[in-house]
């Protein structure tokens, strides 16, 4: 038998209806701060709360509500329902968990599979990038000898590698390999098109209607270290069509020439619309 005490004029006090309900009382302070369960009275000196004991019944609702999962804003609504509209809640709680763990059950038979085809794309993505850069001359664009180029696809070999052997899981599971060999023009991603005009990023250089990467690549390629930049390059049609090697190479020049830095350094080429070729280096402001 559970002895309550005194009982207050004003009702019970928070300890005595915490041991009426069996709880806590600081459960009773959480379930009055998001409006579940108000006491009756909280005197106005003392800060005490006050709970009559029929509020017990809306106790029991609401701690067996949460145990089923239902937030808080659902179990408000619930509050003034009676006991056959809470049975049809829990009827439909019980039908949503169960098509979740079914869910569930379908992800975990397919995950195995997933992992293994995510691994091979890897592979072909990768092969893909490095049979285009090594058909591709970077001597005249970027005045880059073979050894020098030759440690470029080194890097691009372990980046890849690291992709594969750390968190394969974070390559895009939804990657079309057909759609990325259409010869289509593709759509620049909206962050590409706005971003000289993003106030996030700062324009620290640019240059417009070079020739050749190799004649002002010197000029910024210092970068700061622990920042995170972004390339925006548009070339002529001439050079368009080694675009995917143009990008990985300007992005691994960059790189090698701050190797003590930590940096973010991402990269868009696209096909200029005045035939000529311009560059853009931005700088996330901090």
């Amino acid at each position: 038998m559970i002895y309550l005490g005194r009982k207050e004029a004003d009702g019970m006090t928070i300890k005595q209806f915490a041991l009426l309900c069996g709880c806590n009382p600081q459960t009773l302070r959480y379930y009055d701060h998001v409006n579940l369960l108000k006491p009756v009275k909280v005197d106005q000196w003392s800060g005490y709360r006050y709970y009559d004991e029929e509020q017990a019944l809306e106790y029991v609702k609401i701690k067996n509500l949460q145990a089923a999962g239902f937030a808080i804003d659902e179990i408000r609504k619930l509050l003034d329902k009676d006991n056959f509209a809470i049975y049809n809640a829990l009827d439909a709680k019980i039908t949503e968990q169960e098509t979740r763990l079914q869910e569930i059950k379908t992800i975990r038979q397919s995950y195995l599979a997933e992992m293994s085809e995510i691994q091979r794309k890897i592979q072909e993505t990768k092969e893909s990038i490095l049979k285009v850069m090594r058909e591709y001359d970077s001597a005249e664009e970027f005045g880059l000898n073979q050894e020098q180029y030759a440690d470029m696809l080194g890097n691009v070999h372990r980046f890849f590698d690291n992709i594969a052997e750390t968190d394969p899981a974070g390559f895009d599971a939804k990657f079309d390999w057909d759609e990325f060999h259409k010869n289509d023009e593709p759509k620049e991603e909206d962050e590409y098109l706005k971003l000289l005009k993003n106030p996030e990023y700062k324009l620290v250089y640019e240059k417009h209607d070079w020739n050749f990467v190799k004649d002002f690549i010197d000029e910024c390629c210092d970068l700061e270290d622990g920042a995170e930049y972004a390339l925006l390059i548009r070339i002529t049609k001439e050079k368009e069509i080694t675009s995917m090697a143009f990008a990985n190479t300007i992005l691994g020049v960059m790189l090698a020439r701050n190797p003590e830095k930590q940096k973010s350094l991402s990269c868009n080429v696209e096909l200029s619309e005045d035939n000529h070729n311009h560059f853009w280096l931005l700088k996330h402001k901090a």
